[in-house]
């Protein structure tokens, strides 16, 4: 499976929609929105706001999700 990496994130205050380049060497803890100046942190028992507040996770967790449904390690 390859790794997805832009997520559309979803502000849960004003609705605001955005594309965003995942990082794929770190989570990223922190996302202010453009458009209502919120500052998002990920819900409890999530890595990232993309695990949180975007169309996708994560690149570490596909990653992880993707290894253990094929059996790989």
């Amino acid at each position: 499976m390859k790794t997805i990496l832009k997520s559309e994130i979803t502000c849960p205050k004003c609705g605001h929609k955005k594309e965003e380049e995942m990082p794929t060497n770190a989570c990223q803890f922190f996302y202010e929105c453009e458009n209502c100046k919120t500052v998002l942190k990920p819900n409890e028992g999530d890595c990232c706001v993309y695990c949180s507040y975007g169309s996708v996770k994560c690149p570490s967790i596909q990653e992880k999700e993707s290894c253990n449904n094929s059996s790989c390690c």
